[in-house]
């Protein structure tokens, strides 16, 4: 019976001295290795969650802010461009499926509103000397009117230096047309008065020359009418002396 109740109350002491020792264990302080590890994991878990975000963020269509701009272009609008509206437009051209609506000149400047009816889409274009500069594609009739009158004003406002050189370069060779007529009337002007200086020295001339031929002329009549006289009337003296001594009728 001793033996036995000795061994039950060692045991007992046991159970007593390892209960004592989990409960020693249960408030001692977390190791500093444990803190690191979570304190670790934070920015992982972080990390981790940007992505997500930024998934979240990119899932989510950004707003066309500059469907309200006519000059700007949409997201969609610039793929499109992107992928080539200028080369689309001008086989739609050859195959003859647009209508012109609506056409703007200034200059070699132009903007045009074309209709693709068959898919009730707009072509917006902004051309110098027939080439295509720039080509929208939409679908909106309000958008596709806004383009236009932007289309059309920016085209006006290109064709300003242009309408001004031309304008200039009319005034230059009007100028210098008028310049020519006028030299070439000077010209002839000049001409005439050459020729009527001379004409009139060649008549000054001729009036000498015929002022002094007269004067000879009178001189040799003077000349030649005394001689008459002196003749006449040696011619008288002659006939008396040959009738002398005649009777007289």
């Amino acid at each position: 019976m001793d033996y036995k109740w000795r061994v039950r109350r060692t045991a007992l002491a046991a159970l007593v001295l390892i209960g004592g020792m989990g409960t020693g264990c249960a408030q001692t302080p977390p190791d500093n290795s444990a803190a690191a590890n979570a304190a670790a994991a934070a920015p992982v878990a972080q990390t981790n969650a940007a992505p997500a975000m930024k998934d979240e963020q990119a899932a989510t269509p950004a707003l066309p802010l500059a469907a309200s701009q006519p000059g700007v272009l949409t997201p969609d609008e610039a793929k499109q461009n992107a992928a080539g509206n200028v080369a689309e437009l001008q086989q739609m051209l050859r195959g003859q499926e647009l209508a012109e609506l609506r056409t703007t000149y200034n200059g070699s400047y132009g903007a045009s509103l074309l209709f693709y009816g068959k898919e009730m889409t707009y072509y917006v274009t902004l051309f110098q000397n027939k080439t295509f500069w720039r080509v929208i594609k939409t679908s909106d009739e309000t958008r596709a009117e806004a383009i236009y009158h932007d289309f059309a004003v920016k085209s006006g406002q290109l064709a300003e230096v242009e309408i001004r050189r031309t304008r200039l370069e009319a005034q230059k060779a009007f100028t210098d047309r008028m310049i020519a007529l006028t030299q070439d009337h000077a010209n002839r002007l000049q001409a005439d008065l050459a020729i009527a200086r001379e004409q009139q020295a060649l008549v000054a001339d001729q009036q000498k020359q015929g002022r002094d031929q007269a004067n000879a002329l009178q001189a040799q009549k003077t000349a030649a009418q005394a001689q008459l006289r002196t003749v006449q009337r040696q011619v008288r003296e002659l006939q008396q002396q040959v009738e002398g001594g005649l009777p007289i009728r």
